[in-house]
């Protein structure tokens, strides 16, 4: 398990450079990079933050279908932390939620775990983490929870010695993991995946567009026909050496430049366009937009923005689609937790539960319109209060209070 863990870790660190907009520059070529004296180290594009966010965002789970498993998750700010676990997984491919006493939520940096193959049933859980002096570990397994310490940091697989074990009245894995995937079989993957490459490009062309901006964009001018200026060579103390060295006698901000000579020609060289960097750029953002399901309007693009409620959710079918699509992923693995809950609080087996996560509506919509058709159906007597409330995107907790009151 501590070798599974450690063997994601150099991919887990690439996507959290690419989160945080801190990936190294690509295809910059070394002359460039000189000439720019090293001053562009690195462009930041947000795109696979963006994309990460825009998901997240419509991820919004609002109750269960019993009301009680929402007190369990309001009591330990799960209504809150629930979106740090889908960003964890859109992120890095795979975030964990354990319930024991309380219910925590886990970063896949920390822990791991291990499914029967046969049933695809989770048969082991492992965490690991350091504090200043030692290196703490936990075992989950369906029976026995096992404490694990090794007396020294960085500790991978030697060294750890069992300082506590426990038994496990679950008779499972306290442990779920939440599975960033489409696919029956192989890890999860980071919703960030389809457009670093296209980020990497991006990033090139930006670049580039910078490098020209600095060097050729800006009309030059030029003179003929002008003596050239002497200036005195230096040595490395800053003395001078008894040489001279023939130098441009109109310095870089002068704003007039006047010579004696008859000969003299002054003209300006026009500076190069830059259009065709933002035509090369947009062809990146289409294809961002095409495997992402971002809209162009939020990678700036396509001209203006939508011009209606309708309209905007249109343009965003693709991104509400695939929230819809991972709704159904991480609902299954709520519903579990939810009955992992349950069976701690009640002291049941966990397959006994039924218990069905509901979300929030996914597209954006405008509250009026919404609000209005809700209104209609509930004065028909098409939907009772609770549900109508609910169609609106209140919470459990909010319905009840709406209610009481």
């Amino acid at each position: 398990m501590a070798q599974r863990l450690d063997a994601g870790s150099a991919n887990r660190h690439r996507l959290e450079l690419y989160s945080a907009g801190e990936q190294p520059l690509t295809f910059l070529a070394p002359e460039i990079r000189a000439a720019l004296n090293n001053r562009l180290s690195r462009v930041s594009i947000g795109v696979p933050r963006m994309l990460v966010d825009a998901l997240a965002e419509r991820l919004r789970l609002t109750g269960f279908d019993d009301l009680s498993v929402w007190d369990l998750f309001l009591q330990n700010d799960m209504d809150q932390l629930s979106g740090v676990v889908h960003r964890e997984a859109l992120t890095l491919g795979n975030s964990y939620v354990t319930v024991w006493d309380k219910i925590t939520v886990e970063t896949a940096h920390q822990m791991v775990t291990m499914e029967d193959p046969g049933t695809r049933e989770t048969v082991a859980g492992f965490k690991r983490w350091e504090t200043d002096k030692t290196t703490e570990g936990v075992l989950y397994l369906p029976n026995t929870i096992v404490r694990l310490r090794a007396n020294q940091t960085g500790a991978t697989t030697q060294g750890f010695e069992v300082v506590d074990e426990l038994e496990n009245p679950l008779g499972v894995v306290p442990v779920v993991r939440f599975k960033n995937s489409d696919r029956l079989l192989g890890e999860g993957v980071s919703a960030m995946e389809p457009v670093l490459s296209l980020t990497d490009a991006l990033t090139k062309l930006t670049t580039d567009m910078l490098t020209s901006s600095e060097y050729s964009a800006r009309p030059r001018r030029w003179a003929t026909g002008v003596e050239l200026a002497e200036r005195d060579v230096l040595d490395d103390e800053g003395n001078p050496t008894g040489e001279t060295e023939a130098v441009n006698p109109f310095g870089e901000n002068d704003r007039m430049m006047i010579s004696e000579a008859a000969d003299s020609k002054f003209g300006q060289l026009q500076g190069a366009d830059l259009a065709a960097y933002q035509n090369a750029i947009n062809v990146i953002m289409r294809q961002i937009s095409a495997v992402s399901g971002l809209p162009e309007h939020m990678l700036g693009i396509g001209g203006d923005n939508p011009t209606s409620a309708d309209a905007m959710r249109s343009s965003e079918s693709a991104l509400t689609a695939k929230a819809e699509a991972k709704q159904s992923q991480f609902g299954r693995s709520w519903e579990q937790v939810a009955r992992l809950a349950i069976a701690a609080r009640d002291g049941v087996d966990p397959a006994s539960v039924s218990v069905s996560a509901q979300w929030a509506d996914p597209a954006t919509r405008s509250v009026a319109q919404e609000a209005d058709a809700v209104v209609k159906l509930f004065s028909a007597g098409l939907l009772s209060q609770r549900f109508a409330l609910k169609r609106l995107g209140y919470s459990d907790a909010e319905v009840r209070e709406i209610i009481a009151n």
